[in-house]
């Protein structure tokens, strides 16, 4: 925690030091207003990180920071204060000292490192000028934003052919683990960026809660949804939990939940079929955990369906039955036979959601089990909530996912999988009939396939494997 006496010291170092720093940031050439090159040439020739951004304004970004890493309390502070900020101007440097305090005193150093890695980057890109994405990054470059806020996104996503340096201002840290919510007394520090790879990198994961660009008008707008979102959600889930599938459909469209099932002729012949032994097994693409639940209620029948990890939470305000896989390959094959014997069944073979239009690599478990595969493509549109996460409270992310206004879903049933394409009847590896469906998958959805895993996407955004306390 931020000790009182340490935070006196801060304060009375940074007020002597005042006058010092000031006579530091005017020794900078290009901030010098009688440099032989006015500040425009430096602005246009991409010296200026901001000038590569089509928002004008600072704000935003804090504003992420504020809310993804701290807390909507910090991010109501952070917005009370918009109106002066306003006043003084986004860009000055009072401005984004008042900024840099109310949104890090008192942040831990590993949140923000997870907001500066799962958040900002996706901001950053949908905010760039298109026109740069065809030039190279220069030899010197600078900007207001803290270091801790460009750096992570300058070294992995920003094109460059050479070495760049950078010059940002530092922020202060107290006991290794909590900013101070100052700037250093050395404010601008030089540090270096270089890519190996001058190829652009593709933003396939990203985190956070935010499903907007937060200015101040739409945060504004976001703090006075909150009191008829939060009831709205706890409605719209008791519905799902208490009517039945039948019964459920009306009383969600009346709510804002838009259900669009795609090919429903397609539920009608294969939920029918008494000639197999077997169950059929739903293939879905993984976008929230609300996936078979919108399944089930497409098929007005509880389809169970089998999780690669979960919380116990989740479990139990489950509407359906979960069950939990153990990712031991012969132990989960016996449970998927079991369960399919029994009846229809729901996977996944991501393993984990994708936001972005990118499938994940498919496990190729569920190929080798069934002889009635429906590839069924899921997609979600939200306006102000993710109802998913990697690093947060995973139980929460069906009902953050119920408090946008008009949440979407979409299912389209892509038919039944010819028997001559699997693998008993067909003769073709698990992996060609997992690799074959998703390829449908994508080509249905316009995404594009990849080779990235579960464990991909939490080493990026979470620095772990994803693993799920079973508590």
């Amino acid at each position: 925690m931020v000790f009182p006496m340490d935070v006196l010291k801060l304060v009375t170092h940074w007020v002597l030091s005042f006058f010092r720093i000031a006579r530091k940031v005017r020794s900078y050439s290009f901030l010098h207003r009688t440099n032989s090159q006015p500040r425009s040439q430096y602005i246009h020739g991409h010296y200026f990180f901001e000038a590569l951004l089509k928002s004008s304004s600072p704000f935003p970004y804090f504003m992420l920071v504020a809310f993804e890493g701290g807390s909507p309390l910090r991010a109501l502070i952070l917005l009370l204060s918009s109106p002066l900020l306003f006043i003084l101007g986004y860009n000055k440097e009072l401005t984004l000292r008042i900024m840099a305090f109310i949104t890090f005193c008192g942040l831990r150093t590993k949140d923000m490192h997870l907001v500066s890695r799962a958040v900002l980057p996706k901001f950053f890109l949908e905010d760039m000028h298109l026109h740069h994405n065809q030039q190279s990054t220069p030899p010197l470059m600078f900007t207001r934003f803290p270091r801790v806020m460009v750096e992570w996104f300058l070294q992995e996503y920003h094109h460059s052919h050479s070495a760049t340096e950078v010059i940002a201002p530092d922020l202060h840290i107290i006991k290794g683990s909590y900013f101070s919510g100052l700037f250093l007394p050395e404010l601008y520090t030089t540090f270096t960026i270089q890519r190996n790879n001058t190829t652009k990198k593709q933003l396939v994961f990203h985190d956070g809660r935010l499903a907007f660009f937060p200015t101040p008008l739409a945060t504004l707008a976001l703090f006075l949804w909150l009191p008829l979102a939060i009831p709205l959600s706890i409605t719209r889930a008791l519905i799902g939990l208490l009517l039945p599938y039948k019964a459920s459909y009306i009383p969600g469209y009346f709510t804002g939940i838009r259900l669009r099932i795609i090919n429903p002729t397609t539920t009608t012949t294969t939920t029918t079929k008494k000639n197999s032994s077997n169950g059929t097994l739903y293939v879905c693409t993984h976008r929230t955990l609300l996936d078979p639940v919108m399944l089930s209620t497409a098929l007005a029948r509880q389809i169970p369906a089998v999780t690669y990890s979960l919380s116990r939470m989740s479990e139990l305000i489950a509407p359906l039955r979960t069950i939990r896989l153990t990712r031991n390959r012969l132990q989960d094959s016996e449970t998927m036979k079991r369960l399919l014997k029994d009846g229809n069944l729901v996977v996944c073979p991501e393993g984990t959601t994708c936001r972005e239009p990118y499938l994940l690599r498919f496990s190729s478990l569920f190929a080798e089990l069934a002889d009635e595969i429906v590839p069924v493509a899921v997609d979600v549109r939200v306006s102000v909530f993710y109802g998913t996460t990697a690093s947060g409270f995973k139980w929460l992310d069906p009902l953050f996912f119920l408090m946008n206004p008009w949440p979407e879903y979409s299912l389209e049933f892509l038919g039944e999988l010819p028997p001559e394409l699997t693998c008993r009847k067909g003769g073709w590896s698990s992996a060609e009939v997992a690799n074959r469906i998703q390829r449908q998958l994508a080509g249905a959805l316009g995404f594009e396939c990849t080779e990235l895993t579960r464990k991909d996407k939490y080493l990026v955004l979470a620095g772990n494997e994803g693993l799920v306390n079973k508590i």
